[in-house]
C-alpha cells in the first residue's frame, strides 16, 4: 500500500480530502452539493463510459452545477478519482469465526475483489499509486485479517496479501478487455479467431507456434476451464503446502483465527 505521486503537496491535500481532514475549514460560500454526492455521481459517469470520459465538466453537469462550482469540493479530477476508488471499497467484511478457515476466508476476498472488477471496470485504469484512503486501509486490514490464520511471519503476511491481490487484478484486467472487446466487437473472443483463423494460419511457417495449434486443435478455448478459480486454487494449494510444512510461523503478534 503506497503512493508516490511525485507532489507531496498534492498528495497531502488528496489525503486530506480522503480522510475528510477539509470538514469545517473551507471559507467562502457554502457548498452547493455534499462531497459524497459528487463521488458517486462520478462514479455512474465511469461506470458507464470509463474514465476517459469522465472529467469535472462531466460531474458537473449531470449535478446540474456550475464547473467552479464542483472545484470548491474537488480540486481536480485526481483527487476525485481517488475519492471515487476509496468509495467502491467501503465492503471490507470478511467472514468470520472458528469455522472458517484461513483458505476459506481468501477465497471468499479474492472473489469479491474480483466482481468489484468487474461491477466498476474503471477501477483497473485508475493510477496504482493512489493515495489510501480509510476504506483502502480497512480494506488491507480485512485482507491481513483474513489470512493470519496461516501463521505466516508479519512480512510474508503482507507479501502474501500482495501477491494474492496481483493476481486477482491480473486475472480480472484480462477478463474484463475480453468482455470490452465483446462488447466493442459484437462477437466473442472464440468467435473472432475463428473469423481470423484462415488469415493467421495463411501467414505462419510450417512448425511455428506448434503449441499454440496444439491446443487449439485439443479444444482448448471450447473447455470452460475457468481460468480464475483454477488460478487461484493454485496459488492457494502451494500456500497450503508450505503452511501444511510448518515454515516461517507467525509470532502472537500477527497470528490468529
Amino acid at each position: 500500500m503506497t503512493a508516490d505521486t511525485g507532489d507531496p503537496e498534492a498528495d497531502t491535500r488528496t489525503v486530506r480530502l480522503l480522510w475528510r481532514a477539509e470538514r469545517g475549514a473551507r471559507r467562502g460560500p457554502k457548498p452547493t452539493r455534499d462531497l459524497d454526492t459528487i463521488v458517486w455521481t462520478a462514479v455512474e459517469i465511469a461506470d458507464a463510459h470509463g474514465l476517459d470520459r469522465l472529467s469535472m465538466r462531466a460531474v458537473a453537469d449531470r449535478l446540474g452545477i456550475g464547473t467552479m462550482s464542483l472545484y470548491t469540493h474537488v480540486p481536480g479530477k485526481s483527487d476525485l478519482v481517488s475519492l471515487m476508488l476509496d468509495a467502491v471499497l467501503a465492503d471490507v467484511a470478511v467472514p468470520g469465526g472458528p469455522s472458517v478457515s484461513w483458505r476459506e476466508r481468501v477465497e471468499w476476498w479474492a472473489r469479491r475483489d474480483w466482481a468489484l472488477y468487474h461491477r466498476h471496470e474503471w477501477v483497473l485504469q485508475a493510477p496504482a499509486d493512489a493515495p489510501p484512503g480509510p476504506n483502502a486501509v480497512r480494506r488491507f486490514d480485512a485482507a491481513l485479517s483474513a489470512l493470519s490464520g496461516a501463521g505466516l511471519p508479519a512480512g510474508e503476511l503482507v507479501a502474501t496479501v500482495e501477491a494474492v491481490d496481483a493476481f486477482v487484478r491480473g486475472a480480472a484486467r484480462r477478463s474484463v478487455a475480453r468482455v470490452q472487446a465483446v462488447r466493442r466487437l459484437g462477437v466473442s473472443e472464440r468467435e473472432w479467431w475463428s473469423a481470423h483463423e484462415p488469415l493467421i494460419e495463411g501467414t505462419l511457417a510450417v512448425g511455428e507456434l506448434s503449441m499454440v495449434r496444439r491446443v487449439v486443435r485439443a479444444g482448448a478455448f471450447e473447455a470452460g476451464v475457468d481460468s480464475f478459480e483454477l488460478g487461484l486454487r493454485h496459488l492457494l494449494d502451494g500456500l497450503a503446502a508450505r503452511v501444511a510444512c510448518g515454515v516461517g510461523v507467525a509470532g502472537p503478534d500477527v497470528g490468529g483465527g
